[in-house]
């Protein structure tokens, strides 16, 4: 098993935070991470009403294996000093055509300390440089200004809005499509590596 670590100590402020595979076998502490942020989790995405039990939690996660050896989509948790707070994954991924989605999630404790825009940008260049993805795209309510900030701090493009384009917990929602192509993702990194 890998952990790539998101920034190391001193960026966040002592706290030892890592990337790692999240996989069937880790179904009760995927559980247990729901339930602590199930409501702050659950407000724009379906995953808390999805994850209720430990067999609903151990067959997600089973999906995502299933879909890692398919080459059709990853899972990866975020750990904060050794306790899972959230992840990044890619709810699709197409090799043959170059797409790929990505998503997020982290429970109340996690947020504010830009987890997630480090481990999405583990996952964006592992899929640029090494599945050859060229089109990775982000689809966020419009009501999630957190998630909207990352799409942003990642350099994507947003290219529009897909009215009323989700039904969760009984409202539709707009969402909001971000994407970044495999040649600005590489432009982007040169200039930051130039700098």
């Amino acid at each position: 098993m890998y952990a790539i670590p998101l920034g190391g100590d001193a960026a966040n402020g002592g706290i030892r935070a890592e990337l790692r595979p999240l996989e069937p076998w880790q179904a009760e502490e995927f559980l247990a991470h729901i339930d602590r942020g199930r409501e702050f989790i659950g407000q724009y995405i379906g995953l808390a009403d999805l994850i209720v039990d430990l067999d609903a939690s151990r067959s997600y996660l089973h999906s995502y294996a299933e879909k890692a050896a398919a080459d059709t989509g990853r899972i990866c948790g975020i750990w904060l000093d050794g306790r899972l707070v959230g992840g990044v994954l890619f709810r699709t991924m197409d090799v043959n055509q170059g797409t790929a989605e990505a998503g997020c999630w982290l429970e109340p404790s996690a947020v504010g300390k830009g987890l997630v825009t480090r481990a999405v940008r583990v996952l964006i260049d592992w899929a640029v440089e090494e599945r050859g993805i060229h089109r990775l795209e982000w689809l966020v309510s419009a009501a999630n200004e957190p998630s909207i900030a990352v799409a942003r701090r990642l350099g994507m493009t947003k290219e529009g809005v897909l009215r009323a384009g989700y039904l969760h917990r009984g409202e539709r929602h707009d969402i909001e499509v971000w994407s970044v192509l495999a040649a600005e993702w590489r432009a982007a990194k040169r200039e930051v590596e130039e700098d």
